[in-house]
């Protein structure tokens, strides 16, 4: 007589031991990958299970895909440390997380004063099935019309508040870096009239301050 299965438990939280790490529905982990080559696969964690018996604690995940595990592989405009919440979901065991990790929006990563190892962002779902994205489209910019890859330096316009690559207008990182002002060829003119007005207007309120003063 074959025995009972004892009933599955949902369980709030669990400590990894291998990690002592306590991880609970919500978090996002890192997981180990069957191929010790590849990096860690990043998920989701929907659910903690445990069967009843002893340390067999499973997690029912969501996974995040890397832009090189997608249909249409990694593009130009994709970060190093960018992912797509898919929807696909799968069951493992608790034990094979490797640490827990952030997964900020994209314009929260975009304030980090740090970007940390355990540090990824997520402007896409994805779908695993078609390779369709939502968004389908997101706000490009430059001359090349890219979407904003955060890895990349980039330099607005003070005219049209545009960004532009350092190489689409013929410049050097370095020199992007020293610029106080910078205005697109679109833009160049009336933003140099901006700059020659806002000039003389400090020079002129220079002198006015010191003729009150000589007063």
């Amino acid at each position: 007589m074959a025995k009972a299965k004892a009933p599955r438990r949902t369980l709030d939280s669990y400590t990894v031991k291998p990690i002592n790490k306590t991880v609970k529905p919500g978090d996002c982990v890192l997981m180990r990958p069957s191929d010790p080559s590849k990096p860690s696969y990043v998920a989701k964690i929907e659910r903690i299970e445990s069967d009843g018996r002893g340390p067999n604690v499973r997690v029912r995940v969501r996974w995040y895909y890397r832009p090189e595990e997608s249909i249409g592989g990694r593009r130009q405009f994709h970060g190093s440390k960018e992912v797509f919440l898919s929807d696909h979901y799968d069951t493992q065991s608790a034990d094979t997380i490797e640490g827990k990790c952030m997964v900020h929006s994209f314009k929260n990563y975009t304030k980090l004063d740090a970007v940390g190892n355990d540090d990824f962002f997520c402007r896409f779902e994805y779908n695993s099935s078609t390779g369709a994205f939502n968004p389908d489209r997101v706000a490009v910019y430059c001359k090349c019309e890219m979407p904003y890859n955060p890895d990349d330096l980039m330099v607005q316009c003070e005219g049209c508040s545009d960004w532009f690559h350092p190489a689409c207008i013929e410049m050097s990182a370095e020199e992007a870096k020293r610029l106080d002002h910078f205005f697109c060829e679109n833009c160049s003119s009336e933003g140099q009239k901006k700059l020659q007005n806002s000039h003389n207007t400090r020079q002129s309120d220079a002198k006015a301050e010191t003729k009150r003063r000589r007063r």
